[in-house]
């Protein structure tokens, strides 16, 4: 083999690539990386980069080593990436290479990515954790608490399907209320035939990885959590990487806005454009293809157990599944501003990334998201939000009896949507 063709062929298989990071001295030095050479955007790729960078890195695989999930216990217990097809799959969670590599810790939130992480909520509001007392709503007094941005998660239980992380937090809210949470997050590796069980799907001739995230908060303190001193929820927030051609998908419960209310709501950052947000009768569409900065929400009148996405050019169909919730059930309102209902918030949301008004831009990524109803526990009481994350990848025929069966639309359906 010639010189010229070996470089050739190690430049397809891989990269190698120079990047400045402090040592443990804190000079800054060069170091090459090397990746093994899987090509960023495999999941090979993120996961030798996340081991590199945080020494207590779990991976959670099957026995084939296909389906295979990265954890991290420094960055709050968060699924970092998943894939369905091992190192040389796609790694399907968006990540903030840069920010972790410079080591840099922002005093507001960092935003290192993540394919699940755990938050609690309200984020905006009277109630809201995220704003100190009295402070206004405006960005540069919006801070994420450091438990749930910087502080790690301690692992009780590791098993090879299998890791349990707990971490209790003291949190005060914008009222000046003050809140001792313990959190027990569990999260598992899915086989197949949990998959079917889950879905009421069997024989699915697709790859497949799947997790299941179970978020257990206690009450640790003295006093009962009352809507009077405002109530948190678990929030999920899932950041994936996106291609030119994802569409969000949501089922709704049909009926007339008279009786439940708005299909969706799309004025969190300002109006969604009608080019990207579609509804039907029974479907919301949102082209989350990391170039136009929105966000959406669906309300617990309108919601399902189930939201997902469809990557035409990866040929993937995800899924996020939740306990089907109820009308009834009360959800934290996460507005920036004092509001007249603290708790008319949403279920289910999506976010699309896009330039801020400076012109910069954090991902490109898109988010899948996903909260408990208000927490109202009395001292020692504790309360479970499940989420599980599907990703199905295959053949446009194959992946269309999933998404008719668990969206209820086809894929030809939301292909012809934009």
């Amino acid at each position: 083999m010639n010189t010229s063709l070996k470089w050739s062929l190690l430049i397809i298989m891989g990269v190698i690539y120079f990047s400045s990071c402090k040592s443990k001295n804190g000079k800054e030095e060069q170091i090459i990386e090397s990746q093994n050479f899987y090509l960023q955007g495999s999941f090979g790729y993120d996961r030798e980069f996340l081991k590199r960078h945080y020494e207590g890195t779990i991976v959670l695989e099957n026995q084939d080593k296909k389906a295979s999930i990265v954890l991290s216990p420094e960055l709050q217990g968060r699924v970092m990436t998943s894939t369905l097809n091992g190192n040389a799959g796609i790694s399907y969670g968006w990540i903030n290479y840069d920010l972790i590599v410079s080591g840099k810790i922002k005093p507001q939130f960092n935003p290192v990515g993540g394919e699940e992480r755990f938050w609690l909520g309200p984020e905006g509001g009277q109630y809201s954790f995220y704003f100190k007392p009295d402070s206004a709503f405006s960005f540069e007094n919006w801070i994420v608490p450091a438990p749930i941005d910087t502080e790690p998660f301690e692992v009780i239980e590791l098993q090879n399907n299998r890791v349990v992380f707990k971490k209790e937090m003291k949190l005060v809210n914008y009222s000046g209320n003050s809140f001792d949470i313990g959190v027990k997050r569990t999260v598992s590796l899915l086989n197949d035939q949990e998959i079917a069980i889950n879905l009421n799907m069997s024989g699915l001739e697709v790859s497949t990885v799947a997790y299941e995230t179970d978020n257990q908060v206690t009450n640790n303190g003295h006093l009962a959590w009352t809507k009077e001193t405002g109530l948190p929820s678990i929030w999920l927030l899932s950041m994936m990487t996106p291609s030119p051609e994802v569409t969000v998908v949501i089922p709704i419960v049909e009926g007339e806005e008279t009786e439940k209310g708005p299909k969706v709501n799309d004025n969190y950052f300002g109006q969604v454009s009608s080019d990207r947000l579609k509804t039907t009768a029974k479907t919301i569409f949102f082209k989350t293809d990391g170039n136009s900065r929105g966000k959406i929400g669906i309300s617990p009148q309108r919601a399902t157990a189930f939201m997902g996405s469809y990557d035409a050019i990866n040929n993937t169909l995800t899924i996020l599944q939740i306990p089907q919730p109820s009308s009834n059930d009360s959800y934290v309102n996460s507005a920036w501003e004092i509001q007249d209902d603290p708790y008319s918030g949403d279920v289910l949301n999506s976010y699309n990334d896009g330039e801020l008004e400076d012109g910069s831009q954090m991902g490109p990524f898109y988010e899948l998201e996903s909260s408990s109803p208000t927490l109202t526990l009395k001292p020692g009481e504790a309360y479970s939000h499940i989420q599980r994350i599907y990703h199905f990848k295959g053949t446009k025929e194959m992946l269309d009896p999933i998404a008719q069966k668990i969206l209820e639309v086809s894929i030809d359906e939301i292909l012809a949507v934009f």
